[in-house]
């Protein structure tokens, strides 16, 4: 390998690690928010970031404050979804575009509504972590479907888990065992 083959492979290798902990920061960022984890959401942020959800702007940490009571107040349980997701990183700075499908079982429990847009983020490589410096949302569309088939005995008798609003969720279990009792079902 020349010096010339070896510099172009650190580069390759450095691109690809950063994309690998970009898209790993938006994934917690959705995490946080669908088992109400504040530090994990917080987390996602420098300390002067800036997350604007249409009229509501909010520093970083006063962030997970804010979306936790949203959701709380409108729904009992949600998923964020990032499907695509594009990047573009020029040194310590890094401009993203990730498209995410939510999903809001709302407080009646039998209506589910969609929605889906976009995140739009420049994160920033600081103290050698990446994180968000800015991310402003987008609503392309909503929709509403029923969601009463989660309470009819399908659901209920074979008692499917349920994810929680807190760290008692099974993802946060380590080791991830079989035997340790679900702390929520249908």
């Amino acid at each position: 390998m020349t010096t010339d083959d070896v510099a172009r492979l650190q580069r390759d290798v450095r691109y690809l690690m950063d994309r690998g902990e970009i898209l790993d920061c938006v994934a917690r960022h959705s995490r946080g928010c669908d088992r109400h984890d504040s530090d994990l959401l917080c987390g996602t942020y420098h300390d002067d970031g800036i997350d604007e959800h249409g009229t509501s702007t909010n520093r970083g940490p006063d962030y997970a404050n804010w979306a936790n009571a949203a959701h709380a107040a409108t729904s009992l349980a949600h998923t964020h979804n990032i499907t695509t997701h594009t990047c573009e990183i020029d040194g310590d700075t890094a401009h993203c575009e990730s498209y995410v499908l939510v999903g809001l079982l709302l407080n009646d429990g039998v209506t589910v509504q969609l929605l889906n847009g976009r995140y739009l983020d420049r994160l920033e490589r600081r103290d050698g972590g990446w994180r968000i410096a800015v991310r402003r949302s987008t609503v392309e569309w909503s929709a509403k479907a029923d969601a009463s088939m989660l309470q009819s005995r399908f659901f209920t008798e074979k008692a499917f888990l349920r994810g929680t609003r807190a760290k008692d969720d099974l993802s946060y279990q380590r080791p991830l065992r079989i035997d340790t009792p679900a702390p929520a079902r249908w």
